[in-house]
């Protein structure tokens, strides 16, 4: 049911009508923001359980390729908006090169999150070497996976490049940055 829909038999979305893009991806990044935060939450309980533990987890971590992966993903998001304004104009070849833009940076998370995988594994880390792996990987791993299907729904929406769609895309895909911009110092950063 669309917003106008909803509209018509009085029932409204109240404040999500005011956002960009579908009303119900709002819906969708309200309970993955959710989800996320109960993540992040365990994980800051499990550090003030086991601090030595997690410091020790830490350490093994790479942090310079994940400042570098912050920065192609906030990149990556700067090019999702720049495609939400061009759709806007109605530029839509402006668009999808924007959005063509945001995939390839989005891409290049995914790889250079894989290659820190590999050395964690290659190192013999795995979800079980300790409860901050085991946080880690579940964690990463599901924003990785949020990741994958953020370039999907760019994908979809790149292919008529119109501006609902686009604002819908994009508004997922910075909820993807967004997660990422809090878990990089909680998991890498502070200790």
């Amino acid at each position: 049911m669309s917003a106008a829909d909803c509209e018509q038999q009085g029932t409204g979305w109240g404040i999500l009508e005011e956002l960009p893009g579908d009303p119900m991806i709002w819906v969708l990044i309200f309970s993955e923001l959710a989800a996320f935060g109960l993540f992040l939450g365990a994980f800051t309980v499990a550090r003030a359980i086991h601090p030595a533990v997690f410091a020790a987890g830490q350490v093994e971590l790479d942090s310079h390729l994940a400042g570098l992966n912050t920065v192609v993903l906030v990149t990556s998001g700067w090019a999702a908006a720049r495609a939400a304004k061009a759709a806007r104009a109605g530029l839509r070849p402006r668009t999808r090169y924007w959005l063509l833009g945001a995939m390839a940076l989005g891409g290049l998370f995914v790889a250079l999150k894989l290659v820190e995988y590999g050395g964690e594994i290659g190192r013999g880390i795995g979800l079980e070497t300790s409860p901050f792996f085991t946080l880690y990987f579940l964690l990463t791993g599901f924003h990785l996976l949020h990741v994958c299907l953020g370039i999907v729904i760019l994908a979809v929406v790149c292919r008529r490049a119109e501006a609902p769609g686009v604002e819908t895309g994009t508004a997922f895909w910075h909820m993807v940055d967004l997660v990422w911009i809090l878990m990089f110092p909680i998991l890498y950063l502070v200790r």
